[in-house]
Protein backbone atom coordinates (compact mmCIF):
# COMPACT_ATOMS: atom_id res chain seq x y z
CA UNK A 1 0.00 0.00 0.00
CA UNK A 2 1.70 3.56 -1.00
CA UNK A 3 2.62 5.53 1.97
CA UNK A 4 2.50 9.04 2.36
CA UNK A 5 4.00 11.42 4.86
CA UNK A 6 2.44 13.63 7.40
CA UNK A 7 5.13 14.95 10.02
CA UNK A 8 7.19 12.00 10.28
CA UNK A 9 4.31 9.49 9.84
CA UNK A 10 3.75 6.74 7.33
CA UNK A 11 -0.15 7.38 6.42
CA UNK A 12 -1.68 4.90 3.92
CA UNK A 13 -3.04 6.62 0.78
CA UNK A 14 -5.60 5.20 -0.79
CA UNK A 15 -6.89 3.52 2.63
CA UNK A 16 -9.83 3.96 4.48
CA UNK A 17 -8.92 5.00 7.96
CA UNK A 18 -10.92 3.89 11.56
CA UNK A 19 -12.30 6.59 13.47
CA UNK A 20 -12.62 4.48 16.78
CA UNK A 21 -15.19 7.25 18.89
CA UNK A 22 -18.69 4.58 18.62
CA UNK A 23 -16.65 2.27 20.40
CA UNK A 24 -16.71 4.92 23.89
CA UNK A 25 -18.69 7.44 23.10
CA UNK A 26 -22.08 9.50 21.46
CA UNK A 27 -23.29 6.69 19.63
CA UNK A 28 -25.68 3.19 20.74
CA UNK A 29 -24.30 2.60 24.25
CA UNK A 30 -25.83 -0.55 24.76
CA UNK A 31 -23.69 -2.03 21.93
CA UNK A 32 -20.61 -1.31 23.06
CA UNK A 33 -18.17 -4.58 23.47
CA UNK A 34 -14.50 -4.08 23.96
CA UNK A 35 -13.19 -7.44 22.87
CA UNK A 36 -15.53 -6.95 19.76
CA UNK A 37 -13.99 -3.00 19.17
CA UNK A 38 -10.57 -4.34 19.93
CA UNK A 39 -11.24 -6.89 16.69
CA UNK A 40 -12.29 -4.27 14.85
CA UNK A 41 -8.79 -2.53 15.54
CA UNK A 42 -6.71 -5.53 14.45
CA UNK A 43 -8.88 -5.97 11.16
CA UNK A 44 -8.28 -2.65 10.06
CA UNK A 45 -4.65 -2.88 10.99
CA UNK A 46 -4.48 -6.14 9.15
CA UNK A 47 -6.10 -4.44 5.82
CA UNK A 48 -3.57 -1.50 6.15
CA UNK A 49 -6.40 0.86 7.05
CA UNK A 50 -3.40 2.02 9.38
CA UNK A 51 -4.71 5.66 10.63
CA UNK A 52 -6.47 4.86 13.92
CA UNK A 53 -8.62 8.64 15.26
CA UNK A 54 -8.91 8.80 19.05
CA UNK A 55 -9.69 11.65 21.26
CA UNK A 56 -8.73 12.03 25.39
CA UNK A 57 -12.72 13.26 25.28
CA UNK A 58 -13.91 9.91 23.63
CA UNK A 59 -15.28 7.93 27.22
CA UNK A 60 -13.55 10.81 28.52
CA UNK A 61 -10.58 8.53 28.06
CA UNK A 62 -11.99 4.64 27.72
CA UNK A 63 -11.29 5.20 23.86
CA UNK A 64 -7.58 5.92 24.29
CA UNK A 65 -7.26 3.29 26.90
CA UNK A 66 -8.81 0.58 24.56
CA UNK A 67 -6.15 1.82 22.11
CA UNK A 68 -3.13 1.59 24.35
CA UNK A 69 -4.24 -2.64 24.31
CA UNK A 70 -3.50 -2.15 20.77
CA UNK A 71 -0.65 -0.26 20.57
CA UNK A 72 1.35 -2.36 23.17
CA UNK A 73 1.68 -5.12 20.81
CA UNK A 74 0.97 -3.10 17.41
CA UNK A 75 2.55 0.55 17.44
CA UNK A 76 4.66 -0.32 14.73
CA UNK A 77 1.48 -0.81 12.30
CA UNK A 78 -0.84 2.26 13.22
CA UNK A 79 -0.75 5.98 12.81
CA UNK A 80 -2.10 7.26 15.69
CA UNK A 81 -4.03 10.58 15.61
CA UNK A 82 -5.51 11.77 18.49
CA UNK A 83 -6.95 15.11 19.56
CA UNK A 84 -6.71 17.46 22.36
CA UNK A 85 -8.77 20.55 23.70
CA UNK A 86 -12.13 19.64 25.30
CA UNK A 87 -12.70 18.41 28.35
CA UNK A 88 -16.05 16.82 29.65
CA UNK A 89 -18.40 18.26 32.70
CA UNK A 90 -21.17 16.24 33.87
CA UNK A 91 -23.78 17.25 31.09
CA UNK A 92 -21.05 19.64 28.48
CA UNK A 93 -18.20 19.49 26.93
CA UNK A 94 -15.88 22.47 27.29
CA UNK A 95 -12.80 23.77 25.24
CA UNK A 96 -9.93 24.25 27.10
CA UNK A 97 -6.51 25.57 25.08
CA UNK A 98 -4.56 26.70 27.80
CA UNK A 99 -0.81 25.95 27.50
CA UNK A 100 -0.62 23.94 30.91
CA UNK A 101 -3.19 21.85 29.98
CA UNK A 102 -2.58 20.71 26.94
CA UNK A 103 0.66 19.80 27.81
CA UNK A 104 -0.93 17.64 31.08
CA UNK A 105 -3.40 16.30 28.52
CA UNK A 106 -0.53 15.15 26.03
CA UNK A 107 1.28 13.32 28.70
CA UNK A 108 -1.50 11.33 29.90
CA UNK A 109 -2.98 10.40 26.46
CA UNK A 110 0.50 8.69 26.04
CA UNK A 111 0.40 6.59 29.07
CA UNK A 112 -3.23 5.72 27.94
CA UNK A 113 -2.15 5.19 24.44
CA UNK A 114 1.30 3.24 25.72
CA UNK A 115 3.17 4.52 23.22
CA UNK A 116 6.26 7.25 23.44
CA UNK A 117 5.09 9.45 21.02
CA UNK A 118 1.56 10.54 18.97
CA UNK A 119 1.64 10.63 15.18
CA UNK A 120 -0.41 13.05 14.97
CA UNK A 121 -2.25 15.67 17.48
CA UNK A 122 -5.43 17.44 16.60
CA UNK A 123 -6.98 20.54 17.92
CA UNK A 124 -10.24 19.39 18.69
CA UNK A 125 -11.87 23.00 19.48
CA UNK A 126 -10.42 26.44 19.47
CA UNK A 127 -11.05 27.95 23.19
CA UNK A 128 -12.76 31.47 22.42
CA UNK A 129 -10.79 32.41 26.19
CA UNK A 130 -6.57 31.80 24.77
CA UNK A 131 -5.26 33.12 21.28
CA UNK A 132 -5.16 30.12 19.31
CA UNK A 133 -1.65 31.11 18.72
CA UNK A 134 -0.80 30.30 21.96
CA UNK A 135 -2.34 27.52 22.06
CA UNK A 136 -0.95 26.27 18.64
CA UNK A 137 2.35 27.20 20.59
CA UNK A 138 1.83 25.06 22.81
CA UNK A 139 1.05 22.18 20.88
CA UNK A 140 4.28 23.06 18.58
CA UNK A 141 6.61 22.68 21.75
CA UNK A 142 5.00 19.29 22.46
CA UNK A 143 6.60 18.34 18.94
CA UNK A 144 9.90 19.81 19.73
CA UNK A 145 9.82 17.64 23.12
CA UNK A 146 9.54 14.77 20.55
CA UNK A 147 6.10 13.34 21.78
CA UNK A 148 3.85 14.61 19.53
CA UNK A 149 4.89 14.20 15.77
CA UNK A 150 2.70 16.80 13.45
CA UNK A 151 -0.29 19.02 13.93
CA UNK A 152 -3.69 18.93 13.17
CA UNK A 153 -6.65 21.37 12.88
CA UNK A 154 -9.98 20.10 13.77
CA UNK A 155 -13.25 21.31 12.27
CA UNK A 156 -15.93 19.27 13.22
CA UNK A 157 -18.83 21.41 14.29
CA UNK A 158 -18.06 24.02 12.54
CA UNK A 159 -20.42 24.35 9.69
CA UNK A 160 -23.56 23.95 12.53
CA UNK A 161 -26.06 26.13 13.12
CA UNK A 162 -28.16 28.67 10.60
CA UNK A 163 -27.48 28.32 6.98
CA UNK A 164 -25.76 24.96 7.66
CA UNK A 165 -27.03 22.86 4.28
CA UNK A 166 -25.74 20.10 1.99
CA UNK A 167 -25.14 22.82 -0.95
CA UNK A 168 -24.76 25.66 1.99
CA UNK A 169 -22.12 27.86 3.69
CA UNK A 170 -20.80 25.66 6.78
CA UNK A 171 -18.77 28.18 8.57
CA UNK A 172 -15.58 27.17 6.64
CA UNK A 173 -14.84 31.31 6.34
CA UNK A 174 -13.69 31.21 10.55
CA UNK A 175 -11.80 27.97 9.84
CA UNK A 176 -9.91 28.65 7.17
CA UNK A 177 -9.12 32.52 9.00
CA UNK A 178 -7.63 30.01 11.97
CA UNK A 179 -5.79 27.92 10.05
CA UNK A 180 -3.71 31.12 8.44
CA UNK A 181 -3.23 32.18 11.76
CA UNK A 182 -1.70 28.94 13.38
CA UNK A 183 0.64 28.31 10.02
CA UNK A 184 2.43 31.89 10.89
CA UNK A 185 2.94 29.55 14.25
CA UNK A 186 3.88 26.15 12.86
CA UNK A 187 2.54 23.90 10.15
CA UNK A 188 -0.52 22.91 9.63
CA UNK A 189 -0.03 18.87 8.61
CA UNK A 190 -3.75 17.84 8.17
CA UNK A 191 -7.03 19.33 8.60
CA UNK A 192 -10.14 17.10 10.36
CA UNK A 193 -14.01 18.29 9.32
CA UNK A 194 -16.96 16.36 8.13
CA UNK A 195 -17.45 15.15 4.44
CA UNK A 196 -19.63 12.50 2.85
CA UNK A 197 -22.18 12.80 0.00
CA UNK A 198 -24.97 14.42 1.86
CA UNK A 199 -22.09 16.85 3.73
CA UNK A 200 -19.54 17.58 0.27
CA UNK A 201 -19.09 21.18 1.70
CA UNK A 202 -15.93 20.84 2.66
CA UNK A 203 -14.49 19.51 -1.01
CA UNK A 204 -14.56 23.04 -1.81
CA UNK A 205 -13.98 25.01 0.58
CA UNK A 206 -11.75 23.43 2.51
CA UNK A 207 -10.15 20.91 0.63
CA UNK A 208 -8.56 23.70 -1.99
CA UNK A 209 -6.75 25.15 0.86
CA UNK A 210 -5.07 21.95 2.23
CA UNK A 211 -4.30 20.47 -1.80
CA UNK A 212 -2.13 23.87 -2.17
CA UNK A 213 -0.38 23.43 0.85
CA UNK A 214 0.17 19.56 0.91
CA UNK A 215 -1.78 19.47 4.19
CA UNK A 216 -3.44 16.11 4.66
CA UNK A 217 -7.91 16.21 4.93
CA UNK A 218 -9.16 13.60 7.56
CA UNK A 219 -12.70 13.26 5.98
CA UNK A 220 -15.07 12.94 9.38
CA UNK A 221 -18.61 11.20 9.27
CA UNK A 222 -17.76 10.63 5.90
CA UNK A 223 -21.14 7.56 6.39
CA UNK A 224 -23.08 10.26 7.69
CA UNK A 225 -23.24 9.32 10.54
CA UNK A 226 -24.37 5.53 10.03
CA UNK A 227 -27.21 7.03 7.71
CA UNK A 228 -25.23 6.10 4.41
CA UNK A 229 -24.41 2.25 5.10
CA UNK A 230 -28.47 1.78 3.84
CA UNK A 231 -28.60 -0.14 7.64
CA UNK A 232 -31.01 2.16 9.70
CA UNK A 233 -34.59 2.01 9.75
CA UNK A 234 -36.76 5.04 9.51
CA UNK A 235 -38.66 5.40 12.98
CA UNK A 236 -36.65 2.80 14.54
CA UNK A 237 -35.65 5.66 17.20
CA UNK A 238 -31.90 5.91 18.81
CA UNK A 239 -30.93 5.37 22.86
CA UNK A 240 -31.22 8.83 24.49
CA UNK A 241 -27.78 8.83 25.18
CA UNK A 242 -27.38 8.58 21.30
CA UNK A 243 -26.42 11.57 19.67
CA UNK A 244 -28.58 10.83 16.91
CA UNK A 245 -31.56 11.34 18.74
CA UNK A 246 -31.18 14.65 18.84
CA UNK A 247 -30.19 15.23 15.36
CA UNK A 248 -32.66 16.75 12.96
CA UNK A 249 -31.66 14.47 10.12
CA UNK A 250 -32.14 11.47 11.96
CA UNK A 251 -36.07 12.39 13.00
CA UNK A 252 -38.37 9.31 11.58
CA UNK A 253 -39.55 11.91 8.89
CA UNK A 254 -36.30 13.18 7.45
CA UNK A 255 -34.76 9.63 7.08
CA UNK A 256 -37.69 8.87 5.51
CA UNK A 257 -37.61 11.67 2.95
CA UNK A 258 -33.73 11.05 2.83
CA UNK A 259 -33.80 7.43 1.29
CA UNK A 260 -33.70 8.86 -2.24
CA UNK A 261 -29.98 9.32 -1.51
CA UNK A 262 -29.61 5.54 -0.67
CA UNK A 263 -31.31 4.90 -3.48
CA UNK A 264 -29.06 6.76 -5.83
CA UNK A 265 -26.19 4.92 -3.63
CA UNK A 266 -27.57 1.80 -4.18
CA UNK A 267 -28.03 2.38 -7.96
CA UNK A 268 -24.27 3.08 -8.15
CA UNK A 269 -23.40 0.15 -6.04
CA UNK A 270 -25.15 -2.23 -8.48
CA UNK A 271 -23.17 -1.39 -11.21
CA UNK A 272 -19.89 -2.53 -9.78
CA UNK A 273 -21.07 -5.87 -8.97
CA UNK A 274 -22.31 -7.80 -6.64
CA UNK A 275 -20.97 -7.22 -2.88
CA UNK A 276 -20.42 -3.96 -3.35
CA UNK A 277 -22.24 -2.14 -0.71
CA UNK A 278 -23.83 1.60 -0.58
CA UNK A 279 -21.29 1.95 2.81
CA UNK A 280 -18.42 1.40 0.05
CA UNK A 281 -19.86 3.45 -2.73
CA UNK A 282 -20.28 6.58 -0.08
CA UNK A 283 -16.31 5.86 0.65
CA UNK A 284 -15.22 5.82 -2.39
CA UNK A 285 -16.89 9.20 -3.60
CA UNK A 286 -14.69 10.19 -0.44
CA UNK A 287 -11.35 8.97 -1.78
CA UNK A 288 -12.57 10.24 -5.29
CA UNK A 289 -12.04 14.34 -3.79
CA UNK A 290 -8.40 14.02 -4.05
CA UNK A 291 -5.28 12.08 -3.35
CA UNK A 292 -5.07 13.77 0.18
CA UNK A 293 -8.09 12.86 1.52
CA UNK A 294 -8.48 9.71 4.23
CA UNK A 295 -12.05 8.86 5.16
CA UNK A 296 -12.07 8.20 8.71
CA UNK A 297 -15.74 5.64 9.14
CA UNK A 298 -17.00 5.37 12.56
CA UNK A 299 -16.54 1.42 13.46
CA UNK A 300 -17.04 -0.79 16.35
CA UNK A 301 -17.27 -4.38 15.30
CA UNK A 302 -14.70 -6.31 12.33
CA UNK A 303 -17.15 -6.95 9.69
CA UNK A 304 -17.96 -2.93 9.44
CA UNK A 305 -14.14 -2.67 9.37
CA UNK A 306 -13.65 -4.51 6.68
CA UNK A 307 -16.27 -3.58 4.45
CA UNK A 308 -14.98 0.11 4.75
CA UNK A 309 -11.55 -0.85 3.88
CA UNK A 310 -12.63 -2.92 0.39
CA UNK A 311 -13.88 0.55 -0.56
CA UNK A 312 -9.99 1.70 -1.61
CA UNK A 313 -10.52 -1.02 -4.02
CA UNK A 314 -13.83 0.42 -5.65
CA UNK A 315 -13.07 3.16 -8.40
CA UNK A 316 -16.37 5.26 -9.10
CA UNK A 317 -16.22 6.56 -12.49
CA UNK A 318 -16.96 9.93 -14.10
CA UNK A 319 -20.91 9.23 -14.89
CA UNK A 320 -21.06 7.93 -11.14
CA UNK A 321 -19.77 10.86 -10.02
CA UNK A 322 -22.19 12.80 -11.65
CA UNK A 323 -25.11 11.34 -10.77
CA UNK A 324 -24.01 11.52 -6.77
CA UNK A 325 -23.98 15.02 -7.20
CA UNK A 326 -27.22 15.29 -9.20
CA UNK A 327 -28.81 13.24 -5.68
CA UNK A 328 -31.15 15.82 -4.28
CA UNK A 329 -30.12 17.92 -1.04
CA UNK A 330 -30.73 15.88 2.21
CA UNK A 331 -33.53 16.75 4.80
CA UNK A 332 -32.89 17.72 8.18
CA UNK A 333 -29.42 19.57 8.14
CA UNK A 334 -29.38 22.36 11.01
CA UNK A 335 -30.62 25.41 9.14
Amino acid sequence: MERRSIGAGALSVGAVGLGCMPMSWAYTPSRRRGHESLAAVHAALDLGSNLLDTADVYGPFTNELLLGRVLRERRSDAFVSAKVGLRAGDQHVVADGRPGYLRRACDASLRRLRTDVIDLYQLHRVDPEVPVEETWGAMAELVGAGKVRALGFCALGAGAGPGAGRRGDRGYRTTLRHLERLQQVFPVSAVQAELSVWSPEAASQLLPWCAARGVGFLAAMPLGSGFLTGTLTPGEGFEPQDVRARHPRFTAEAMASNQVLLAGLRRVARRHGPGVTVAQVALAWVLAQGPQVVPVPGADRAHWAVENAGAARLRLTAADLAEIADLPVDVGAWD
